[in-house]
């Protein structure tokens, strides 16, 4: 098989379908689904029977005990037998062309690693938001010219094809919140191209029926995440590039970490962990002029957040932590 497409699943008997549908019909024939139910306790089971007994020359279908979303792509990885693989979370879908095209990419430029655009849609298909990955760079990207990608792209898995031979060494770590953070910058490091497509090939579901996220401490496991890239990071090729390093440091570090922390509701916890923040930025010198004049694709990136944002991040910069509570 050219393309394996692992689908981890867990409770969503209700969107497996639509997922399943979009991999079986892709126009890109050469690949294997490889479903891993991660101990589900809804029908879950029972649609992924269905859809192996349809189509058994392309689905490979696993049960497993609950072990989290990390474990359950690593199975899949283990069992895959592509040269290049893709992940796809059960309760989305994609486009008929998605593999297809980003196979031909990773072929034409040699790439170890292909990136597609997403669109959040709702349970209707209707556009909730389109998000761009990589804007105003050409289809073949040469990492040694433009490193700066490295602090500006979104570490999701489910929008990328990569190498398998990326995986030769490297596993998503399990029992974390934030797994993609942590790996998927490690598996940019060992490339040297990468291409993309302007094509919104991934529909990312925003469901009505989906709980709120309980915001807890479990967001600290994202400045973990950050920890462990640098480490990866002095020992890589691009180990010279500093400013990168310290942008993406700022990014998922800092900013992406302020995002999760507006969220958390329990004041001991966030007093908490705005303390590890601040820890965080003291240990890398992350001073507060870098972070208000940080840019993402070349353009200023606290000037470009909505209002409320905004504002919230501003009052944990000036140090004014309680009127952020009440914000929160």
């Amino acid at each position: 098989m050219k393309v394996s497409i692992i689908v981890p699943v867990y409770n969503v008997e209700n969107y497996l379908a639509k997922c399943l549908d979009s991999l079986v019909n892709q126009t890109f024939q050469d690949v294997e689904i490889l479903v891993v139910n991660d101990g589900s306790k809804d029908n879950s089971e029972k649609v992924i029977e269905e859809y192996a007994q349809k189509y058994p020359e392309k689905i490979k279908a696993f049960t497993k005990e609950n072990g989290g979303l990390s474990d359950a792509r690593n199975f899949g990885i283990d069992k895959s037998t592509g040269d290049y693989i893709g992940f796809v979370d059960s309760d989305d879908y994609v486009t008929e062309t998605m593999f297809e095209e980003m196979l031909l990419l990773a072929e034409k430029h040699q790439a170890k690693m292909v990136i597609c655009n997403i669109q959040k849609v709702d349970e209707k298909g209707r556009i909730v938001q389109k998000l761009t990955q990589i804007p105003n760079m050409d289809e073949k990207i040469q990492l040694d010219r433009n490193f700066s990608i490295f602090s500006d792209i979104s570490y999701f898995a489910c929008n990328k094809l990569f190498k398998k031979e990326l995986f030769h060494q490297r596993r998503f770590k399990k029992g974390v919140h934030f797994e993609d953070i942590q790996l998927i910058p490690q598996l940019l490091l060992e490339c040297d191209t990468i291409a993309q497509t302007q094509n919104f090939h991934y529909q990312y579901l925003e469901r009505s029926d989906s709980i709120t996220k309980t915001h807890t401490e479990k967001g600290l496991d994202m400045l973990k995440a950050v920890a462990d890239v640098e480490n990866v990071f002095s020992g890589s090729q691009y180990s010279k590039k500093k400013k990168e390093l310290k942008n993406f440091q700022i990014f998922e570090g800092v900013y992406s970490f302020l995002a999760y922390l507006a969220f958390v509701k329990d004041e001991k916890k966030f007093y908490n962990m705005s303390d590890q923040l601040t820890l965080f930025m003291k240990q890398r010198q992350i001073k507060i002029q870098d972070i208000l004049l940080y840019s993402r694709f070349g353009k200023n990136y606290l000037l470009s957040l909505p209002l409320k944002k905004k504002i919230f991040y501003l009052l944990f910069f000036a140090g004014q932590k309680k009127l952020i509570r009440k914000l929160i």
